[in-house]
């Protein structure tokens, strides 16, 4: 008696088709990201009688950024929802404010490359973008949970969150 064996072939995917695609998701998450800066200006800035901005909404205080708050609570609790942890809502929401024109602060770490900061830094850039592979591959990680913790250290030693991953 002989046995068969079937060999279901894998599917075949066109990687210029998925790389299209992959980077149209790319353009859209900058297009919403500024479709939104551009609501939270129109919503919050101030403006004088000729339509000049005299305060943009991240540099409201007081009273006067009351509405700004509210909507930063919104903005956490539907990215909470959607499954984001605070350090990576803590950057999208910077990255509003930076598309909305704030300036982005520098605090790069200065050093030769050898230094204390410099090699933590490197070293933090190389465990976020294992714990991005593994997301990406699929992988149900404990490190997963603390990714937005690490990305906000990453980022107050001056490392650029828009180039990890």
């Amino acid at each position: 008696m002989s046995q068969a064996i079937v060999i279901t072939p894998a599917p075949i995917v066109n990687l210029d088709a998925a790389r299209g695609e992959f980077v149209k998701g790319l353009k859209k998450t900058g297009e919403v990201l500024k479709t939104y800066a551009e609501g939270m200006c129109q919503a919050f800035d101030l403006v004088d009688n000729q339509g000049n901005v005299t305060t943009p909404w991240f540099e409201l205080k007081g009273k006067l950024k009351t509405g700004v708050n509210e909507e930063r609570a919104k903005f956490v609790a539907e990215m909470q929802t959607a499954g984001f942890e605070k350090g990576t809502i803590d950057v999208y929401w910077q990255r509003v404010k930076e598309a909305s024109g704030r300036t982005k602060t520098s605090t790069k770490v200065q050093g030769s490359g050898n230094d204390t900061d410099s090699k933590t830094l490197a070293d933090l850039k190389t465990m976020i973008n294992r714990i991005f592979k593994a997301e990406e591959a699929g992988e149900d990680c404990q490190a997963s949970e603390v990714k937005g913790a690490l990305m906000d250290v990453y980022e107050q030693l001056g490392g650029d969150t828009e180039k990890l991953g």
